[in-house]
């Protein structure tokens, strides 16, 4: 065994002993309300980004199956070489026209499309400013980029914010960046404010709504349509790998001038193969089945809203929020993992216990995600499942 093969054994080993290790549940069927491991368990899924229904609905799947068979497995190439098709054309217009911009630009992921607005954006004359609880992909990509300095504020703390804002005014420009909805959390950022800020500042700001668009506001347009500031926000990125069909793939909305900066400077898009096109047409159909049946946007709400009740009548204490993500702490990293097993094991319930690092250390906690596809028999059988493996 080599050095390196003892190291990440060791590693491993530490791991399991601490029960922090997490295991991987194989699925043998689609996502949905519903899914089935590859042992043959049922599993009711309580923690998927599958927020409206859409990653195994008819429409969906045959709009991928189509664009499969017109264009092929693959794209075989940049966007700039011979990448580029119609159906990612269509969709980037579909899409700033959804969120309020001008223009989009798609990219594999959300965490390429976080890496390609920040690194372009944040040049050596820029300030970032970052908010303490922002996605992994926004911290990795302002380090990744050649900002001249960064400033991580606490959360939604725009005291703290605007006291960074005022000493950075020496700079060309200032980059403030926020999850529009916290994903750990569940909680909104405060973009009326934001926007205000910025405004005042002369500051660009940057919105991931990857667990906004689809989700929150009218026809689930995003969290600054929920909060009254659609149009108003400067760069939007978002992923289709949620509420929009949960496959692949992510986008930076903005104004034209910005999205084509992107296209010729952004190396996600510059050097990786143009988003799969099956994946674009199965998208540009869940975004279209959005706005003929925006009750599905009303259903998770409600579903949000059953299980949250739910659970506090159980004598739990989800934290408060006015999006689908339902959290609740339970400590160590440990501890949800091991009721995370016992939630699959025991009850046939699939929800993920998170930990360190992907939480503080001591915040550990289970996220449950609605769906408007749940029943309400759906909800009442996942409360009473967590209720039964939850500390008090």
């Amino acid at each position: 065994m080599s050095a390196l093969d003892e190291d990440a054994a060791a590693a491993l080993a530490a791991m399991s002993v601490a029960g922090t290790r997490k295991t991987f549940n194989v699925l043998a069927a689609p996502t949905g309300v519903r899914t089935r491991l590859a042992d043959g368990r049922e599993l009711i899924v309580a923690c998927s980004n599958d927020y409206l229904g859409m990653a195994n609905d008819p429409a969906v799947v045959a709009a991928g199956v189509a664009g499969l068979r017109q264009y092929g497995a693959g794209t075989a190439s940049v966007r700039f070489i011979c990448g580029t098709f119609v159906p990612h054309v269509d969709l980037e217009r579909d899409l700033a026209d959804f969120v309020g911009t001008s223009a989009a630009l798609s990219f594999v992921s959300c965490w390429d499309a976080n890496a390609a607005a920040i690194t372009v954006l944040a040049d050596s004359n820029t300030i970032v400013l970052s908010d303490e609880l922002n996605h992994a992909s926004i911290v990795d990509a302002i380090r990744l980029s050649r900002a001249a300095g960064k400033v991580v504020y606490p959360h939604s703390d725009l005291a703290a914010l605007e006291k960074a804002l005022q000493g950075s005014l020496a700079a060309a420009r200032r980059l403030v960046v926020t999850d529009g909805v916290f994903s750990m959390e569940g909680d909104l950022a405060r973009l009326p404010e934001l926007v205000e800020l910025c405004r005042r500042y002369d500051a660009v700001l940057l919105v991931d709504d990857s667990h906004g668009v689809g989700v929150m506001g009218a026809e689930g347009r995003g969290t600054a349509s929920a909060l009254g500031v659609h149009g108003e926000i400067d760069v939007i990125t978002g992923t289709l790998g949620k509420a929009l069909g949960g496959a692949a793939g992510g986008f930076v909305a903005a104004s034209e001038s910005v999205i084509a900066l992107m296209s010729q400077l952004a190396r996600p898009g510059l050097f990786s193969n143009a988003l799969p096109v099956t994946v674009a047409c199965s998208a540009r159909a869940a975004l279209s089945l959005l706005r003929s049946e925006p009750g599905r946007v009303t259903r998770l709400h409600e579903v949000a809203d059953r299980l949250r009740t739910g659970l506090q009548t159980a004598g739990l204490r989800p934290l408060p929020s006015a999006s689908a993500i339902v959290p609740v702490i339970v400590g160590e990293t440990a501890t949800a993992i091991r009721m995370s097993q016992t939630l699959r094991d025991v009850h046939g319930v699939l929800v993920t216990g998170f930990g360190h690092p992907v939480v503080p250390e001591g915040t550990a906690r289970l996220r449950l995600q609605a769906s408007s596809a749940f029943a309400d028999d759906d909800v009442d059988a996942v409360v009473r499942a967590v209720a039964n493996v939850a500390p008090r």
